[in-house]
């Protein structure tokens, strides 16, 4: 939400409180618009949230306030004992949130040296009236999809290059390789869970899960990537085994894209992984770890692709 999106809804929710609660002939009809002012948020589900803590807290607050200002008067040590009993038990209780706007509404109490009911129904009927413009304030979020689209893109156009980049060093032999691009992966990720997260949060109903699992995936495959990148930089394979490896990357960097299951590819794997079973055993240390090093690839980009296809069938229809 834009700084200028985010002052309209306060400006609109303060005022149409502080106005109602006026008219409706309410004493300090201002807290209304107090109370608004402090509950909207960046999302609906936290919104909505907060509004059901303060509504506790408000009524624990009024219901601790009264017993201190009838037994021990209208004074500022009675509003003392109320905020000793009030605080702790708003913290342990999980309501801390309200502890602002409900002592205010508790110290009209002892302003007007007062715990009738209709100066008490006044105090909740201010609250009821800021928090509910609140949530009318928060009916209006902003769609993020285009920029979750874009992260979408992003992801794939990078995860792209770096299996590329893959393939460029087997086939060149060169195995110098810092991993730039995977870092930048992981901060285009963190950035996009960020954002789903709360795009998340801010549908209460018919949610779906999908952009969110997505970016993990991506998240758990960037992972991967980091470990066959350290492997390729300690790389020695033949001439042979380096351009199979190098055509599964460049194979697997064209089938990427969120709606691909990539199913041919896990074949094409397991293909690979019988035939070299098949071949004779090292002879040499040198043999061995080479071979132990292709195999560990080839397993990798195997995992990599998997977890792909097992999201792709549990998303597919979306």
């Amino acid at each position: 939400m834009s700084l200028l999106q985010r002052t309209i809804k306060l400006v609109l929710a303060t005022c149409l409180a502080a106005w109602l609660a006026d008219f409706l002939g309410l004493t300090y009809s201002t807290s209304a618009g107090i109370i608004a002012i402090l509950s909207v948020t960046d999302t609906r589900r936290s919104t909505a949230k907060l509004a059901g803590n303060r509504f506790l807290s408000t009524l624990l607050a009024l219901a601790i306030g009264s017993l201190a200002f009838h037994f021990l008067g209208f004074h500022l040590g009675a509003l003392a004992i109320y905020i000793a009993i009030y605080v702790p038990l708003a913290f342990r209780l999980g309501w801390e949130i309200g502890i602002t706007p409900s002592t205010v509404l508790v110290t009209h109490l002892l302003l007007e040296k007062s715990t009738s009911s209709s100066l008490l129904g006044n105090e909740l009927a201010l609250f009821l009236i800021g928090t509910g413009f609140a949530l009318l304030a928060n009916l209006y979020m902003p769609s993020r999809q285009q920029e979750i689209d874009s992260y979408h893109e992003q992801v794939e156009e990078q995860l792209k290059k770096i299996l590329l980049r893959f393939e460029y060093f087997l086939k060149s032999g060169d195995g110098r390789n810092d991993a730039a691009l995977i870092k930048e992966l992981d901060k285009i990720l963190q950035q996009a869970l960020q954002l789903v997260y709360m795009d998340h949060s801010n549908h209460l109903f018919h949610q779906t899960n999908y952009h969110i699992h997505y970016f993990e995936m991506r998240q758990a495959q960037n992972r991967i990537l980091q470990d066959m990148a350290s492997n390729i930089n300690n790389c020695h394979l033949a001439a042979s085994e380096s351009l199979i490896l190098a055509r599964l990357f460049s194979q697997t960097a064209k089938q990427l894209s969120q709606k691909n299951p990539a199913l041919d590819l896990l074949d094409e794997i397991d293909n690979y992984l019988t035939v070299f079973r098949e071949r004779p055993l090292p002879k040499t240390r040198q043999e061995f770890e080479t071979r132990a090093m292709l195999l560990q690839l080839l397993r990798d980009l195997e995992n990599f692709i998997k977890m792909k296809v097992e999201f792709y069938e549990n998303y597919k229809e979306d």
